[in-house]
């Protein structure tokens, strides 16, 4: 069968539903240490700084596993990097819900994070080649599994956590995966081969001429961009429960503040992913780190419950697009078959910036007693994000103008 002939079809479309429903439960990975960092630190009686370390090791072992794993895909396809990720979950969870001091749960949450990353970019790289027309929108809908993980994954966490507590938790946990995930990874054994370019016409296609920079500039460019954007993006998802108990709220308010605005992240992926078909990945990243960096502003003066639920769900319907856009912008400007690797390596560069600003947050709180500053600090990393990407947007413009 011809290349082109199976892209953007009814297999494709098959394909990206089974890739969404792996996503959403291999990223649960993502979520479940933030929902137990308030009985963590009570349990082991620790300061917020050293109760941020199991979250930023996490994803630490996240974004290795993102580019390590997109490697792999490259080369042995997805099948076989969703059963080794079962098997990392499922021992990084049994081995996590059985840790007897803030170390040993943070080692096993540096596994949990390594196997979680198979949901991500990896999942990303290997449904983007079965998509051209429609591949905006593809690839933001695989990346809603994260969101979607997020906002499913709390509210039944807090379930188990009430009548178990957050060792009960993860032994749930890794039972779900290891029956779960290894069946549905051998739906995806089929491997795209890609035999020609196609030449169907598709939205804004760009390469690296147009770019103005070499593949490798791009994307350490790209990878800082990623820092920047996700050290904001880690404050109000990191810290929003431990938010809410400090202000009197609870735990409980403060997963559905989380899980609201995780929605709205749903709804803003799925925009952004129609809006890069017609706009391409730099404009549409442009586009949501503004949103973004207005919406950090809106925390600033409003602490009250209502208000607290209300600037939630704006910063999820501002920030949703950003990450998939990276990967979108990898595809139009990078080589095809080197797509797991460097969308690996480029979101592996957001999840170091969401590990430093998990933590750099907590750090800032012990400092100053409150998150007013850590807000301001996540102003401050996505200005940059924002200076770095309009750079590469207005170099792309100025030598297309030449060009043509």
């Amino acid at each position: 069968m011809h290349a082109a002939s199976v892209l953007d079809s009814a297999y494709s479309w098959k394909r990206l539903a089974l890739t969404l429903l792996i996503a959403t439960i291999c990223n649960v990975g993502m979520w479940s240490i933030i929902v137990i960092m308030p009985d963590v630190q009570s349990e082991f009686a620790t300061d917020r700084a050293a109760a941020s370390i199991p979250y930023t090791l996490t994803m630490a072992g996240f974004a290795i596993g993102n580019f390590a794993i997109g490697r792999a895909v490259d080369r042995f396809g997805i099948t076989w990097a969703l059963i080794g990720a079962a098997a990392a979950l499922g021992v990084g969870y049994t081995g996590a819900a059985a840790s007897s001091s803030i170390a040993m749960l943070s080692a096993f949450q540096a596994l949990i994070g390594l196997g979680t990353a198979a949901g991500f970019a990896p999942l990303i790289a290997d449904l983007s080649h079965w998509f051209l027309r429609r591949r905006g929108i593809a690839v933001a809908i695989v990346a809603c599994g994260n969101y979607l993980a997020g906002v499913v994954w709390p509210t039944l966490l807090q379930g188990i956590q009430a009548d178990s507590g957050w060792r009960g938790v993860y032994f749930t946990l890794a039972a779900i995966i290891v029956m779960t995930i290894p069946p549905l990874s051998l739906t995806l054994r089929r491997r795209f081969v890609e035999q020609v370019s196609p030449t169907v016409p598709t939205g804004p296609v760009i390469d690296t001429r147009s770019a103005g920079f070499s593949p490798r500039a791009l994307q350490w460019m790209l990878g800082l961009a990623g820092v920047g954007c996700c050290v904001a993006m880690s404050m109000p998802q990191v810290h929003l429960v431990s938010l809410c108990v400090d202000l009197g709220y609870g735990p409980v308010a403060g997963a559905e503040m989380l899980s609201l605005m995780l929605m709205g992240g749903v709804v803003s992926r799925l925009a952004s992913g129609l809006i890069a078909d017609r706009l391409g990945g730099v404009r549409t990243l442009l586009i949501g780190s503004m949103l973004q960096c207005i919406a950090l502003f809106l925390y600033l003066p409003y602490d009250g419950l209502v208000s607290l639920y209300v600037v939630s769900l704006i910063f999820g319907l501002s920030q949703g697009g950003i990450v998939p856009s990276y990967a979108l912008i990898v595809r139009e400007y990078l080589p095809a078959k080197e797509a797991g690797a460097r969308v690996g390596f480029v979101i592996m560069a957001t999840i170091v910036g969401m590990a430093l600003g998990g933590w750099m947050s907590g750090w800032i709180y012990d400092i100053t007693g409150n998150y007013q500053a850590a807000f301001l600090n996540g102003i401050a990393w996505n200005i940059l994000n924002i200076a770095v990407i309009a750079t590469i947007f207005l170099k792309s413009r100025r030598d297309t103008a030449l060009a043509t």
